[in-house]
Parts: C-alpha cells; structure tokens; sequence
C-alpha cells in the first residue's frame, strides 16, 4: 500500500548513504536518514505577518488587543508569552528520538548525535546544542592507538583539540521510538559501532515508564583478523547550554554503587541553581571484561587537549579521587566516562551507558507550590537518587526492550500495514514524554474536586485512581504552552487511552474536578475585546494553565475566547467519557463522571434557541478552528452534539435512568432531524447553516463527532445519530475534494475545500492541513471500511512531515501548501492511535461477521 512517490521519499533520506553496513539488531521499520542528509525545503513559521490583509481587517482589534498584551508580557512582566506570534521557532531539522521516561523530563538528541533540546523545568523549553555533549571512540591495537574519532559530523570553533568532522556519509540513524539506533562505519577501519538508545516508555507500565533515564548501548563490530581494544568516551556538561549553566556553585563527583551483585560508577553533575535544582548522572556497568575509568571535571573550552590526550595514550582516563570544586561565576564545568573492552577478531562485543537526571521536587513558574514527580515514588525525594537511577536502568534495560518488542511486535509483523504507518505510529508518540509532560504525585491536601462532593453530584476530594495513579499533563505544543488544552487533547487522548489509561482517566478526573469551579474574575478576552469571567460554571476549561505560572491552581492560560463559547470543550468532555468507559469498562468512572455529563449537557442546551434539538454556533463558537467564522447550527459541533445526545442516552441505560434516557433520546431524534434538514446538501455536510457564501466549503473534519461513536463501539445502536450512508457520501466527498484535489493528493487532507475544488482562504486556518485532524480523518474512513481512502490520506500527511520537511520528533500543528507551518511539536498528531483502533476494531469486526456468516459491511475493511 506504498505508493511510488512514497517510496521515493524514503530512498531519498539514504541516497547519500556510502556505505553497505546495516549495523547490529536495527529493525527494518521505522524512520532511517543518513547523517549527510540535507533537506532541500526550508519553511518558515507563520507569524503575525503572514496573516492575509482580509484577514487583518477582520481581526484588527484582535491584534491591538494581542500587542498590547504581548508587549506587557515579555517587556514589563519579562516573561515569554505563552503563544507568541512575533517570535516563533525557527525551523531546525536536526531532532532525534527523545531521551527519558514519561513526566520527569526530557532530553533530546538529534539524528546527527547532539543534545540539543532539553526540557527539564517542567513545561519550559530550551533549544541549544551543548556541543562538548559528545561519544568519542578510540580503537588500540597491540598497546597502540591506531583511530580516536568524535562520532560527530560537527566542526565547531571550540574544542580544537578534538578529532571532528566524522563523514556522515558513512552513518545512518533510525528511529523506532522508544528506541533509536545509529550506525557507524568507521573508515578503513573494518569496524563497524551500532549505537542503541533506550527509554523506558512501554506500554501500561505505570513505574518504569516514570523514569527520567534512558541507556546507550553500544555494539562493536570488528571485521578485522586481528583483536581490537576499544574504548567509548561520553561526555556531559553540568548543564543543558542555558544561561544558568555559568552561574556558579555547580559541582561534579564520582560515584560508586554496589547493589544486588550487580555495580555501576561513573559520575555525577550537581547543577545548584535556586529554583529546580537537579543532577545528571552519566555512569557505566562494571564487569569483569570491561574497564571504566572517568574524568571528575574539566572545562569544556579552549582546545581540551588534556582530556582527549588522556584518552590517546590508552584507551582510558586518570580517574581522579574527590570532588571537584564549585565553579564560578561565568565558569562552567563538564565530565567524561569511558568504558573499554577487547573486541577479539571477527567477533561482537558491547558497552553499555547511562544517562538520568534527578528533578524529583518542582516547582513551576509562579513558585506557588512544590510538586513531587511520580518517580520519587519509587527512588525517593531527596534529590540524592541519580545513582540509584543509573544502577536500575543498567540492570533492567533489557527487560524493558522485551517489553517493548512484545507491543510492537504485532504491528511491526503485520504486512498488511505499509512501513510508513509503522513508523508514524509509534514514532509520533515521541510527544507523550516530549510534550512539557508533567505527572507528579497528588499531594495530601490536594482536593481535584471544584469543591463539588459526590453526594452533591461532583467529585471525591481523592479519587482513589488518581491517588493511584497520579496527576498527569502535557502541553498543547511546545510552541503553544498550555497544559491539557482540551479540544486538542479530544484528539490526542487516543495515544493515553490505548496505551496508558490510568492516565487518561487521571486526566478525565481533573477536568470533571474544575467544570464545577466557577471564577468571576473579570478578564479581557481578546478576541472580542469584552470583559468576562475566567471561569464559568458547568463549563470545560479551555485548558488546566501555564507551566510559567501554576497549572491546576489557576485555570484557562487561553484569552482567545470567552469561555461561555466553548461549545465544543463540553461535548468533546461527554464523548471522551463514555470512549473511555468503552475501552476500559471501569464502572466506577462511570459512575463519577455521569452527573459531571449530565451537568455539562445542561449548559449547552441553552444554545438550542429555537427548539429543534440541535444547539446553534455563533461568532467563534467552534473553538478548535480559530478564525473561522461559525453562524448557525454546524457540521462540526452540531455533529458533535448529536454524537454527545447518542452517548448521553448510552450511559443513562447503562446508570439504570429511564427519564434520562427518554430526555436525551427525544432531543436526539428532533436534532437528527434537523442537523439534516440544515445542513446535507447531498454529497456532504456543509461547513455551516446561514447561507452566506462560504457555509458550504467542505470541512475535512466533519464528520469527528461520528468517528467518536465508532471509537466507543456505538455504530449499531438504535439511536444512531446520522445516516450510514451519508456519512460515507460525506467521507467520500471529502477525500475527493479536500485530498486529492490539494497537492495532487501528497499532503493530507487541507481543512476547507471550496466545492469547485480550489482551498477555502477565508480564514488563517482554513486553508491549513492539521495533521492531527488528518489521522482522526483517516481513522473514520478506516472504520467504514474505506482502508485505502485512509492510508493514503494520512500517509500525505506523515511523508511531507517526516521526509520531506524535516520534522521529525517535532510534528506541527499545520502546514499550508507552501512556505509555512505553524506550530512545531504539537499535541493533535498523537490521533494516530485511533487509526490503530481503527484497525483493531475492524479486524474484530470482521472475524465476528466471519465466524456468523453475516454479509453485512458494518465496519468491514475493503482490501
């Protein structure tokens, strides 16, 4: 099911590759380049001035309103806004699979080898590359060093003592995340090193997957007739390349831990600062065929001769005794391990390293109030863990691999899946631990319950899930810092619910916890310039808050929209509690969230002006599609209310109320009937009800409230919210128009279609393609039966991501056709997992209908 211009992206990664070594253990799946590759396309991101001059006009006290606040934030507050539309983040087409395990932090290293985006402040990004971050190898022959090579294509103006400028044409990298590989093949050496780094991200793992830590292991080929002593050298910075790094007082140790028969040593970095302080820990096994030896500290400026001559002269380093002093300010501070072994002829042999940091106490921007990370659960809270880290890593990596092999086995296996899918499956969950993530443990005094009880149709104060399980957030996008955004998380929340659901119901919970919550505060909104509270009660907070100040404390960081307009939030809360319920059977979830729904329900009938059933949108009402103006009943949120009334009568049958049920079912009746009334035109939904000149543009992601029924197994009810037929009709029109008629079907699915065929320009987004809403596109087309439909419109999405622009391991929210994106690391894509319940659905659907000998189509994949 690859098409050929897909298979021409994908040689086109490795055309520069020189060399024929594949390396040790590297899979075929995944997303392989060559470290000499260069991406010809270089987009800019959108900012302020790209908006269209209709555009402008329409907004134009928005952007007064923006500019003024902007101006207020980063000039007198000297904060950075949390989205800033004057300075977005270039382009850099460098990221690799991230380092680490869900909540604790992350650390990214690039597809060429530097670490280079760090994230370890809860929520709060940096993008440098900390060039003396490095592997080095040094191969010695009879008591001589013949080779000693940084394994960087690097040529930077530091460090001049160091061999640099490895050739990337001789080394590839592969991403299969949560693993990476990257293979070396040393010149006119005969040998050949396979670097594989491990994370331990794995599937309902609730302890491991906690870990801020993440292995190296490193596989020695020697195809030569005579034996080799070689030696890996890793050096770390005190530091992650920010300005705190020279602020002095940090300080370096070497370690030794001995436990269970089993020990590591190598070297500590105390980095001190006021706010957050952490270690990292770069340490090694110790085993009798192998030698570890470290440097305490040296300054990584100048040429650094003394240290790479300290590796030259025998494959080892001095290994001095006591700790280093603390630096000064202005000074900074970095270590070296290097671990060796003899690598007989013709024969295999590995090393092994560790990377952890140790964070386990954090506050956030406002310094309000000190959480405690979910790993302190298991090594403790007193920041002195690194070593403990490092020891469970090196002594439990390989069970984590099994671990993830045995879940991605299946999938990887199945030929029937084309290799892109496998790639963009799991390599796009890079952003469940890469997304600002935070999961700390609920504190004792916490109450998630909007001061609501149970007995008073809210919350427990604890639930016991979330005392179990913790509290959990992620970012929109690291460019769009809020956290749990939730018309976003509707679509993202597939990737938590398939695979960590303890999470995903942790998240459910804190939001059913601040829909009861009411704030009064008056607050400018700056899209409408009119004064109105923060918070509404009975209504879904856009999202919990800014990592710069103090999520969960103080909700909704977004000033776009009035809350009293976020029609969507609460029917996207609805339908993300009964999927969940669907995919977990946890009755007692169920039973807590119904008079949460019922009250959220409530709310938005007051939207249904006229009676018919169907609630109706004015202005900005359709929250997830800024900018694009809504008047009347709409396909996107009208469908969502249906598919919300469908899901509201489920749970009533389920909760044993007959009235609930009668309500909801004769609401759902008169609003099917007049959703179709209004809005079928015969081939599709239209965008809008008014009859004004764009309401009948083709939107791509018309049909997301059905998608969600067929995501919570609802698609044979008898209360079914729309008409099998049309929703194929509309999936069909969709395909036509908004993918193969945009970019000759090689990018996607673009938000807005006019039906002559040319995109709709009339917004800033409508003429965008939102990766995220294309995965949940194809997801639908995939559970009615139209498989190649949605293959082949997600994989525009994932070859102009991944191949052709550059941004892997940073998925955007969108890009336009040419010249821009928008958004980089962004939360939507993780919507790739619905199309793998998609799939699985289907399958099951298939052999039920196999095994009965029913020849209905219900979900049936075409092939």
């Amino acid at each position: 099911m690859t098409s050929e211009w897909g298979e021409k992206s994908t040689a086109d990664l490795m055309s520069r590759y020189a060399s024929k070594e594949m390396g040790q253990g590297v899979p075929k799946e995944g997303w392989r380049i060559c470290l000499a590759h260069e991406f010809k396309e270089k987009r800019k991101p959108f900012q302020a001035k790209d908006v269209s001059l209709s555009n402008v006009m329409d907004h134009i006290g928005l952007g007064i309103r923006y500019l003024k606040w902007w101006y207020k934030k980063t000039q007198v507050e000297k904060k950075a806004p949390f989205i800033d539309m004057f300075r977005a983040l270039p382009l850099r087409q460098i990221y690799g699979a991230p380092l680490g395990g869900i909540g604790g932090g992350t650390i990214t290293r690039g597809w060429r080898g530097e670490f280079c985006r760090w994230q370890l402040n809860p929520g709060m990004y940096h993008y440098k590359t900390v060039i003396a971050n490095q592997f080095t190898v040094c191969l010695r022959r009879g008591g001589q060093t013949v080779y000693q090579q940084v394994l960087s294509v690097e040529r930077p103006p530091t460090l001049q003592g160091w061999n640099w400028g490895y050739c990337g044409e001789y080394a590839f990298y592969h991403a299969l995340y949560p693993r990476a590989w990257t293979v070396y093949q040393l010149p006119g050496q005969n040998v050949t090193l396979t670097c594989r780094q491990i994370s331990p991200v794995i599937p309902h793992d609730y302890q491991d997957s906690s870990l801020p830590a993440a292995v190296f292991v490193w596989d020695i080929e020697n195809k030569n007739d005579y034996a080799l002593d070689v030696s890996i050298m890793f050096t770390m910075v005190n530091g992650s390349g920010h300005k705190d790094d020279k602020s002095g007082g940090h300080w370096n140790e070497p370690f030794h831990l001995e436990k269970d028969g089993e020990a590591v040593s190598g070297v500590l970095l105390h980095h001190c600062t006021a706010t957050n302080p952490y270690t990292l820990c770069i340490a090694a096994r110790e085993q009798a065929d192998r030698e570890v030896s470290h440097q305490t500290a040296f300054s990584p400026k100048g040429t650094c001769s003394c240290l790479w001559s300290d590796l030259i002269t025998d494959g080892r380093l001095d290994s001095p005794t006591g700790s280093s002093p603390p630096t000064q300010k202005g000074e900074k501070v970095a270590a070296a391990l290097a671990v060796s072994c003899s690598v007989p002829a013709l024969k295999l042999n590995s090393l092994e390293f560790c990377l952890a940091w140790d964070m386990p106490r954090i506050t956030f921007g406002s310094g309000e109030r000190e959480h405690v990370r979910r790993y302190a659960r298991y090594f403790g809270d007193k920041g002195d863990a690194s070593p403990s880290l490092s020891h469970y890593a090196l002594t439990h990596y390989k069970q984590w691999e099994k671990s993830i092999e045995e879940w991605q086995r299946p999938i990887l296996q199945d030929s029937s899946l084309p290799p892109w899918y496998k790639s963009a499956l799991f390599n796009e969950l890079y952003f469940v631990a890469d997304g600002g993530t935070v999961w700390t443990e609920l504190s004792e005094d916490a109450d998630i319950s909007g001061g609501v009880r149970s007995e008073d149709g809210g919350l427990p104060a604890q639930p016991a899930l979330v005392k179990e399980y913790g509290r959990f957030a992620y970012l929109e996008g690291q460019e769009y810092r809020m956290y749990n955004t939730y018309d976003v998380h509707f679509y993202a929340s597939f990737a938590l619910i398939m695979l960590w659901p303890k999470l995903a119901l942790s998240v459910q919970y804190d939001i059913a916890g601040t829909v009861v919550q009411e704030d009064p505060t008056e607050r400018l909104h700056l899209m409408n310039g009119r004064y109105s509270p923060v918070k509404t009660k009975n209504v879904v907070p856009h999202d919990i808050g800014d990592p710069d100040d103090e999520p969960w404390q103080r909700l909704n960081a977004y000033l776009i929209h009035d809350t009293a307009d976020w029609k969507d939030l609460n029917l996207k809360f609805v339908l993300q509690v009964y999927r969940d319920f669907h995919l977990t059977q946890d009755s007692q979830y169920l039973r807590d969230m119904w008079p949460i729904c019922q009250a959220v329900m409530e709310s938005e009938l007051k939207f249904d002006q006229d009676g018919d059933g169907l609630i109706e949108n004015s202005g900005y009402a359709d929250q997830t599609y800024d900018g694009w103006t809504v008047t009347g009943p709409s396909a996107y949120c009208g469908g969502m209310w249906l598919a919300s009334l469908c899901v509201m009568c489920k749970m009533a049958r389920l909760v044993d109320s007959e009235e609930a049920y009668r309500r909801y079912k004769d609401l759902l009746e008169r609003g099917s009937a007049a959703f179709d009334k209004l809005l079928w035109n015969g081939k599709y939904y239209n965008y809008d009800s008014s009859g004004r000149a764009l309401s009948n543009s083709i939107m791509s992601d018309q049909c997301a409230g059905h998608w969600f029924l067929r995501a919570s197994g609802l698609e044979k009810e008898a209360y079914q919210a729309f008409p099998k037929e049309k929703i194929r009709r509309a999936l069909k029109s969709v395909f036509d128009l908004n993918v193969m008629s945009f970019s000759e079907g090689h990018m996607g699915a673009v938000n807005g279609m006019r039906p002559e065929g040319v995109p709709d320009h009339s917004s800033v987004q409508s003429d965008e393609v939102w990766i995220g809403v294309v995965y949940g596109l194809a997801a639908t087309m995939i559970h009615e039966g139209m498989l190649e439909e949605g293959m082949r419109t997600a994989e525009g999405c994932y070859r102009t991501v991944w191949e052709r622009l550059g941004m892997a391991f940073q998925t955007p929210e969108a890009y336009c056709e040419r010249s821009i994106y928008r958004s980089l690391a962004y939360m939507r894509p993780l919507s790739v997992w619905a199309m793998q319940l998609a799939l699985d659905t289907s399958q099951r659907d298939n052999t039920v209908l196999a095994k009965t000998g029913d020849s209905g189509d219900n979900g049936e994949i075409k092939t």
